[in-house]
């Protein structure tokens, strides 16, 4: 008898360290999600810099366009 209540008190002892254990793993993986989370929005917010400086190189790049060629406009109307 005293044999099998030491075994049942082993494996409380050892379902009692699994548990230990998940919960750990879930503490860190909750941890890292946050992480990785804010990580994230920072490279989000990078992206949408990004987006934004090359929409407006983009936009200067035609305006620039469209200046050149109004100037050669002016330089054909000069030459003919």
């Amino acid at each position: 008898m005293m044999m099998h209540d030491t075994e049942d008190l082993d494996e409380f002892q050892l379902l009692e360290n699994k548990i230990d254990a998940l919960v750990d793993l879930v503490s860190r993986l909750r941890n890292e999600k946050a992480r990785l989370s804010e990580q994230l929005a920072v490279q989000e917010g990078k992206a949408a810099e990004l987006t934004d400086r090359i929409d407006r190189m983009e936009a200067n790049r035609e305006k620039a366009k469209q200046r050149i060629s109004a100037m050669l406009e002016k330089i054909e109307q000069i030459g003919t």
